[in-house]
């Protein structure tokens, strides 16, 4: 019993281990971890899976296909037939009853039948392989979106991580400077609005700390979720904000030319006009005679007694070999109706691939709008900064002398929270931008190909 409850314990406490489990990444890593690991990552790939055998289901339908059928009777009351009984006989004009046939009997056939010629199975053969391409490129598409919002998740955690840092910086020095203004007012050598105005600033700073410790719990979960691991996991960030935001600038990407075949998005909308274009091709086989052919063997017995596994009585043997073709003749115009109507959609394909084209081309002249300003804005963040950090200090030291007032102080001091506030966002500004730019370029080759998921599933 002791070592019983020793098993358990260690059990529960490995348990606990697991779920409790700590990761590091840096922010590749992270984007790494979760194309394996993501939930709709995951499901991506059994799309493609599902694909190809999709693929091999419609394949297999024009290969031989063999059932086998095995049955048994057994004649609870035999019908009755009539016959003359002038053939036994009898007298002209009358009847006998007779009973044709044993009261059990048995018979197994097995069946062989072969397409030999459909021209749905054909198109339906380029169908599953388009499908299977559209798969593909689904999975990459998702692929790209989780990079993104994992980019997006990693820089959300570290901007609330230096929000907080700032913050509780901002909170001792003001703590400090309200210290000494009530010891100064004290003393009366200062009115009570300084130590007012001080408290303002103060109790605005505490609610900010609270907000961004709040946020930063939040977007560690949704780190955890993009990652696909349970959202109390601890993770370390090993890449810090300002390391990401300087190799984020990359003006090379300004200049970029765009493959527009190596869009994921255009690559999807080509996949819906090849899926249009093989329904009109459905349609139009739908005209043609389909041919097939089968074999079957059978064999029979007839018994009055259940005695089927008796070796010593017979069974009987048959065969049949036979071809059959149909011929489609006349519909009431029923195909020619699906057959413009599959024209039409492929009309509406090959416009929306028009469309996609285009906003593609849009999609990255504002990203490429976006990222200039990013980056311009990161730099002129930088700077308000640096001015707003001169500016406070010397309203910190004319506050100090008795040279300026504690209102003007506080104006100084909100506009240096305000500065470093945006510094900060526009740090995670320009990386998501630079992330956007690169989705729409498909810089980042993430593609899936069905060979890398035939040996998982």
């Amino acid at each position: 019993m002791k070592q019983f409850f020793i098993i358990v314990f260690s059990l529960a406490t490995l348990s606990a281990f697991g779920q409790n489990k700590m990761y590091d990444f840096t922010l590749e890593e992270a984007i790494t971890f979760a194309l394996d690991s993501n939930y709709t990552a995951l499901n991506a790939r059994r799309d493609i899976a599902k694909a190809i055998k999709q693929k091999w289901e419609t394949t297999a339908t024009g290969l031989p296909q063999i059932s086998g059928n095995i049955s048994y009777q057994y004649n609870i009351k035999q019908p009755v037939t009539l016959i003359p009984a002038e053939l036994s006989g009898g007298a002209p004009g009358t009847f006998v009853p007779v009973v044709f046939g044993t009261k059990q009997n048995a018979n197994a056939v097995a069946t062989l039948n072969q397409l030999i010629f459909d021209g749905s199975y054909l198109v339906g053969l380029q169908a599953a392989k388009a499908f299977l391409d559209f798969s593909e490129n689904a999975a990459e598409k998702t692929n790209l979106e989780v990079r993104k919002g994992v980019i997006n998740a990693y820089g959300s955690v570290l901007l609330a991580d230096e929000l907080i840092a700032i913050f509780e910086k901002n909170k001792a020095t003001l703590e400090k400077n309200l210290y000494e203004t009530r010891k100064i007012f004290e003393n009366g050598l200062t009115e009570e609005e300084s130590v007012e105005q001080l408290e303002i600033t103060l109790l605005d700073i505490e609610t900010q700390l609270s907000n961004a410790k709040r946020s930063s719990t939040i977007a560690k979960q949704m780190f955890n979720v993009a990652l696909g691991i349970p959202i109390e996991s601890t993770v370390v960030f090993e890449d810090d904000l300002d390391s990401l935001a300087t190799e984020g600038t990359n003006l090379q990407l300004l200049d970029t030319n765009l493959n527009i075949e190596e869009n994921v998005d255009y690559k999807i909308a080509y996949n819906l006009t090849e899926q249009r274009s093989l329904e009109m091709k459905l349609e139009k086989s739908k005209a043609l005679p389909s041919i097939s052919a089968f074999v079957n063997y059978g064999t029979a017995a007839f018994r009055d007694d259940f005695s089927f596994f008796d070796s010593s009585e017979p069974w009987f043997q048959s065969s049949l070999l036979g071809v059959s073709m149909n011929i489609p003749i006349f519909s009431s115009g029923m195909r020619s109706a699906k057959t413009q109507r599959a024209r039409i959609a492929l009309e509406q394909a090959e416009t929306e691939l028009k469309e996609t084209k285009e906003n593609v081309s849009l999609q990255l002249n504002t990203a490429r709008s976006n990222y200039q300003f990013a980056i311009e804005r990161l730099e002129n963040a930088k700077k308000n900064k640096a001015l707003a950090e001169r500016i406070e200090n010397k309203n910190q030291i004319k506050f100090t002398e008795g040279l300026s007032t504690s209102f003007d102080l506080r104006q100084a001091q909100t506009q240096l929270y305000t500065a470093q506030q945006q510094y900060f966002q526009s740090m995670l500004d320009l990386i998501n931008s630079k992330a956007e730019i690169e989705t729409v370029l498909n810089l980042p080759d993430l593609r899936i190909e069905s060979e890398e998921i035939k040996g998982k599933y």
